[in-house]
């Protein structure tokens, strides 16, 4: 009977540890959290294909499909379709935090951190920033397929870098909107499905492929609140002219709102499952 009534007073004592975990602990723990999701990529290879065969395949696909037709030339179309597919490529790279968390959550994988002296936000901040690793890796691979079709972006490397930056931190903001619906959601496949039926038509009206001026009227006034619409063009202004304008600022705010908006959601919602 003794060590019955132990073992749940031992778990208790372990979570009142995990709650006092100080600021450095927590952030250490939390790097620990994200390697483990890069230790994760190293065992299932096939997790990367969104940001390795998705960058390749849809670039070429898009730039011999719609280039002569939009822009009269795969040449003249390639300053309009790198930024475009850039964005799109990392920002629904964004929705995989949202699914990987409810499959965590779903195996009890979650449940095993429980018991261990660790701040219980580690593991969602160490999923998150895990992320960031897969954006960085979608961009770079969109960029230098870009640059192997011909495209010269003007605004030179630092434009390039500058477009690529802004669309990790845009796209880490995203994601606690995911990592959102992946705490409260009751299944993976439901994350996957909200998430696509969201950012899809948001990518896909936001100018990425096809000059907005050319969409109905309609369509164009939903893209005034449409953030995808502002990243796209400040990467645009970014790698095509080096110019840093108000829709980089938009988009920076943006981020800035959105994490503010559904970081504490996402963490007070994680902290009642967890």
């Amino acid at each position: 009977m003794t060590a019955v009534l132990t073992a749940p007073a031992a778990i208790h004592d372990s979570l009142e540890v995990s709650d006092r975990v100080g600021l450095r602990e927590t952030v250490s723990t939390s790097l620990t959290m994200a390697y483990r999701g890069l230790l994760k990529i190293k065992h299932n290879p096939e997790q990367l294909f969104d940001v390795t065969i998705q960058p390749i395949l849809f670039t070429a696909l898009f730039t011999y499909i719609f280039g002569g037709a939009i822009s009269g030339s795969v040449a003249g179309y390639l300053p309009v379709l790198i930024p475009g597919i850039l964005v799109q490529t990392v920002v629904l790279t964004s929705v995989v935090t949202g699914t990987q968390l409810r499959e965590d959550m779903d195996k009890g994988v979650f449940d095993r951190f429980k018991s261990l002296p660790i701040a219980r936000v580690s593991a969602l901040a160490g999923a998150l920033l895990a992320g960031m690793v897969r954006y960085g890796i979608a961009s770079t691979l969109t960029v230098l397929v870009g640059l192997v079709l011909g495209y010269r972006p003007a605004g030179g490397f630092t434009g390039v870098l500058a477009a690529c930056l802004v669309v990790v931190v845009c796209s880490f903001a995203i994601s606690w909107i995911w990592a959102l619906v992946g705490v409260t959601g009751k299944s993976a496949s439901a994350v996957q499905g909200v998430s696509t039926m969201v950012m899809f038509p948001l990518t896909f009206m936001s100018g990425a492929f096809a000059p907005v001026s050319t969409m109905p009227g309609w369509m164009q006034a939903i893209n005034h609140a449409n953030p995808v619409y502002y990243m796209v063009d400040a990467c645009r202004e970014l790698m095509n002219a080096g110019d840093y304008g108000t829709d980089v600022l938009w988009s920076l705010l943006g981020a800035l709102a959105v994490v503010a908006i559904f970081a504490p959601l996402t963490v007070r919602a994680y902290m009642r499952r967890a």
